[in-house]
This record gives C-alpha cells, sequence and structure tokens, in this order.
C-alpha cells in the first residue's frame, strides 16, 4: 500500500497543497514549526479520520478558515483509489471515490499507515487509556468488524452506566441482566481479539528490539481486567458474568461499571522486568518504535500489504549505531514517509535513495526526485 499523492486545502498552516509521494522513501525536512509533522498529520488524518495530536478536529483547520478540504490517493494491489474529507465546526463528510461514506466502519480500516513521533513515549509512560486507545486504533485497521464491535461496546457502557447513575433506589435487576448479556458478549470477542493482536507483535518484537538495541528478552504483556483462558468462548462469558455479579454492589454503589474490557492494560517488559518502571527513556522510546514495526510483519502476513510508515524525526533520537540497526526495517518494500530539521542526521544511504521534500511555512521549497 502507499499514497500516490495528497492535496491539503486549509489544512494546519497549509492554505494550499499538493504533493506527490516516492513508493518508497521520502524526507521532509525543513526547520522547526514550518509544517513537516502538520503534513505527516495530513496523511494520517486520512486514513484514521483522526488526528494522533489532537481530539479537537476544528483545531486542524486554518486559523483563517471556517473549513479543510483533504484528498489523497492511495495504491493498493495496483488499484488507486480516491479518498477526501470536508470538515467545518459543524460537519464532517468522507468521501470514497466520490461516494459519501455513512459509517466511519466503512472507512477506518481502507489506508493502513504506522505512524512513530516523539510523543509516542506516551504509550508507555502514560495512563491505561492511551494504551487502550492504541490497540483499538491498530485492531481497527487490522480487522474492519472490531471498530463496530468496540463501538457497540462502548454503547452499551455508556447505556450501563447513564442507567447506573440515573436510578439511585430503583435499579431494574433484570434490565441489568438484559444489559450486561449483550455487554458480556461484545466484551469477549474485544477480549480475544486483543489478545490475539499482542501475540503476533510478541512474535516479531523481541527480534526487532535485539536488532535495534542489541538486547534480548522484549515483549508485550496483555493485562486483561479478569483472567480468562481465552480458548474457552463459554468460560470466558461464564467468568465475566461471575465478575460482574461479584462487584455489583461496588457498581451500585460507585454508579460505573468496573469490569469489563474498558478496564485493560498493557505492559512493555524487558527480561521481564515493567519498563515503564526500570526502563531508561531511550529503551522506552525504542520499545514503542519496535512494536510498531513488528505491526509491519503484521499487515503483510494478516492483510497482504504493507502499511504506510510514517517517521516523525526519529533520526534525531538515535545513535549511529542504531540508526544504522533500523535501516533494515527502512527498505524499498515500504513506503516510508520521515521529516527531520537536518539532513546530516540521516545517513547517506538513505538520502541517496530519498525524494527530498523541503517545506518552508507551509509551502514546498525545493524537491530533489530520488536518483536513478
Amino acid at each position: 500500500m502507499l499514497i500516490k499523492n495528497i492535496e491539503l486545502s486549509n489544512f494546519r498552516n497549509y492554505k494550499k497543497l499538493k504533493l506527490d509521494f516516492s513508493p518508497n522513501i521520502n524526507i521532509i525536512y525543513g526547520q522547526n514549526a514550518q509544517g513537516k509533522t502538520n503534513l505527516l498529520e495530513s496523511i494520517y488524518y486520512l486514513s484514521k479520520l483522526k488526528s494522533h495530536r489532537i481530539s479537537n478536529d476544528s483545531h486542524l483547520i486554518r486559523e483563517d478558515s471556517i473549513k479543510l478540504n483533504l484528498k489523497g490517493v492511495v495504491i493498493n494491489n495496483s488499484i488507486e483509489t480516491k479518498y477526501e474529507i470536508i470538515l467545518s465546526d459543524n460537519e464532517k463528510k468522507f468521501k470514497i471515490d466520490n461516494d459519501i461514506i455513512k459509517k466511519i466502519s466503512d472507512y477506518v480500516s481502507n489506508i493502513d499507515t504506522i505512524i512513530f513521533y516523539p510523543e509516542d513515549l506516551e504509550i508507555i509512560k502514560g495512563s491505561p487509556g492511551i494504551r487502550r486507545e492504541y490497540i483499538n486504533d491498530e485492531l481497527s485497521q487490522l480487522y474492519i468488524n472490531y471498530y463496530k464491535i468496540l463501538s457497540d461496546y462502548n454503547k452499551l457502557l455508556k447505556m450501563k452506566n447513564d442507567y447506573l447513575k440515573n436510578n439511585n433506589y430503583n435499579i431494574d435487576i433484570n434490565y441489568l441482566k438484559i444489559l450486561n448479556s449483550y455487554f458480556i458478549d461484545k466484551g469477549v470477542i474485544i477480549y480475544r481479539m486483543r489478545k490475539k493482536f499482542i501475540d503476533k507483535i510478541n512474535e516479531y518484537c523481541n527480534n526487532i528490539f535485539k536488532t535495534i538495541m542489541g538486547l534480548a528478552g522484549f515483549s508485550l504483556q496483555y493485562i486483561p481486567s479478569i483472567d480468562f483462558d481465552f480458548n474457552d468462548i463459554d468460560n470466558m462469558k461464564k467468568i465475566f458474568k461471575e465478575e460482574i455479579e461479584k462487584n455489583q454492589a461496588d457498581e451500585f454503589r460507585l454508579k460505573t461499571s468496573i469490569v469489563g474490557p474498558h478496564r485493560d492494560d498493557i505492559n512493555f517488559c524487558l527480561n521481564n522486568k515493567d519498563l515503564k518502571k526500570y526502563g531508561s527513556q531511550g529503551q522506552q522510546r525504542i520499545a514503542v518504535l519496535c512494536m510498531k514495526l513488528s505491526e509491519i510483519e503484521i499487515f503483510k502476513k494478516y492483510k497482504n500489504s504493507t502499511p504506510i510508515l510514517l517517521l516523525d524525526d526519529i533520526f534525531s533520537e538515535l545513535d549511529d549505531s542504531k540508526k544504522n540497526n533500523l535501516l533494515k526495517y527502512i527498505n524499498n518494500d515500504i513506503q516510508v514517509i520521515i521529516t527531520t530539521t537536518d539532513l546530516n542526521k540521516i545517513s547517506k544511504k538513505i538520502l541517496k535513495n530519498s525524494k527530498l521534500i523541503e517545506i518552508n511555512s507551509g509551502k514546498i521549497k525545493t524537491i530533489k526526485e530520488v536518483e536513478k
């Protein structure tokens, strides 16, 4: 999979921009605050209908404008597809080949992107909610039905929480039992899909971490909110139901659901030690990078395509040895778009095989095509 071109109108600091990409390595360079990260963000937004940096979409609209327009052509298995997003303060429309798409779930699994950026450290250092959001985003790309299942689960969770909050002295136990039965059905699917995803990551991430860092023993640990045998669906539902019943008094008291996959977490471990507590910042950063590089192999195996890899200022964080070790994952079988403030931080081997695009104040200053 690759993005052929992108066209921006009133996105962040870009008034108008149309840019073609190389199918291999693209390097966006320029000084700070010129729009390099904004350009990566536009590609990510085109693929996921959300920013990786902010939660309020309206902040993406250029300050002196009321509407943004984002277009891109993506090639997958030799088929070109046009995508478009139109966003204003009171409207968000998205199209595929000029057809308006009504459901987010019908859009988000079409363009596969993996992004690594400096704030990714929060995946390890931040709250469990950040880690759950990451898993949800990646699974929504991998499996077309995951977004729908998660959306259904979140609606049931809201219904249950609203009911607990608004019925202090008149709880209908039979109603809650019916609600919980649907809640359990969706929750068990989410548990199993998350477990399967983490298991797949662990097939690759240790070798990648060892290649880049020279250290073995890296893995992810899925920590579901309930201890399960994931191979027995009926038993999972039984245990889930028992946990809800066991915590029912606390849920009535707290007026919220305290059992379910909305309480899951992930640990990043090096030789069974929690990297959040015991790892250096460098180890933490590389751990997140290796997790994301593992996804490339998962997409290849399970979707028969390679995702678009977006790397925001990654080389400034790596010494020469780690840069060289990373090179094997930046090659001609995947499209890579990299940002940097200094071309000297990138090896000549990469530069020689890259399209170089200089950005200044939201405009293209120079372009150097890949040497033939």
